[in-house]
């Protein structure tokens, strides 16, 4: 169990990124929501002991991460929202290498364990081109490659699908899920249905805090016969949004689609809906 107590951490800017965060994740997959800038990241990183935080305590089962980022390092597979890549390396030359620094010492063994995330990220029909020459989706599919090495207990990924097409994105959910029944994995994302379809527990992040946590289920409880539609004209939005808690909107028919919050029926043709876990992550990130 990945167990995080009271962290908080304040750039030099005078962000504060991380605001008293307390989580505490069992194996299985766990989906981490949020904005751009919510802090999702800085908790990532934090985790993954690349910067310390201000305060707090994170332990991974005997590991006290802090105190022993070494030994968190040695069980860890991490793939950050932007990373680099050799440009004039192949993709089995660099992943082979990078096994060799997970500890892959046994040739047969390292070989057998490249192949297979080559084939399993649909690139071993490119693994002999310099990476380079790879598009955007392919460095994705290899950063994916690069945390899965060595088998690791913890898996770290920050918006791993992006930029990737829906086919490549479903092969990474199947190898994600396969993987996650006996790891922890934390999947950091801004794609609610990604949560919905894959993770068993979640939280979601604003200005640095945790605002929910649980499984999806039990977050839908909370607006529970209290999300009511209603498409409207475009010039009418803006009153709309005055008059009610509109968590959000999306076009119909080329009409906006408002969805909105409320204890009791508002009728002026509002109609009652079933929540979702879009409802659940605007309704949070809204108050």
């Amino acid at each position: 169990m990945l167990d995080i107590q009271n962290l908080s951490k304040t750039y030099s800017n005078g962000v504060k990124a991380i605001n008293g965060i307390s989580l505490q994740i069992n194996p299985g997959m766990f989906g981490l929501l949020g904005p751009n800038g919510a802090g999702k990241s800085s908790l990532m990183r934090t985790i993954a002991t690349l910067q310390l935080p201000d305060e707090g305590q994170i332990r991974f089962g005997d590991i006290d991460v802090l105190a022993q980022p070494h030994e968190l390092r040695k069980v860890l597979g991490y793939l950050p929202q932007e990373f680099g890549l050799y440009p004039k390396v192949t993709a089995e030359e660099l992943l082979t290498h990078l096994a060799v620094l997970k500890g892959l010492t046994d040739g047969k063994a390292r070989k057998e364990w490249v192949d297979y995330l080559l084939q399993k990220t649909n690139l071993y029909d490119v693994r002999k081109k310099n990476l380079g020459t790879y598009s955007g989706g392919m460095k994705q599919r290899f950063g994916i490659a690069q945390a899965l090495l060595g088998k690791p207990k913890l898996i770290i990924v920050d918006e791993p699908t992006a930029g990737l097409d829906p086919a490549e994105r479903n092969r990474f959910h199947n190898l994600l899920s396969e993987i996650g029944e006996n790891t922890v994995v934390i999947l950091s994302t801004h794609i609610v249905e990604d949560i919905s379809n894959l993770c068993h527990s979640m939280a979601i992040v604003n200005k640095g805090k945790v605002v929910a946590s649980g499984k999806p289920s039990e977050t839908l409880a909370l607006l529970d016969g209290k999300i009511y539609s209603k498409t409207v004209e475009k010039s009418a939005l803006e009153e709309y949004q005055k008059s009610h808690k509109v968590l959000n909107s999306r076009l119909k028919e080329g009409k906006p689609m408002i969805f909105i919050y409320a204890d009791s029926n508002p009728g002026d043709g509002f109609v009652l809906e079933e929540a979702g876990l879009e409802e659940v992550y605007f309704y949070h990130i809204s108050n």
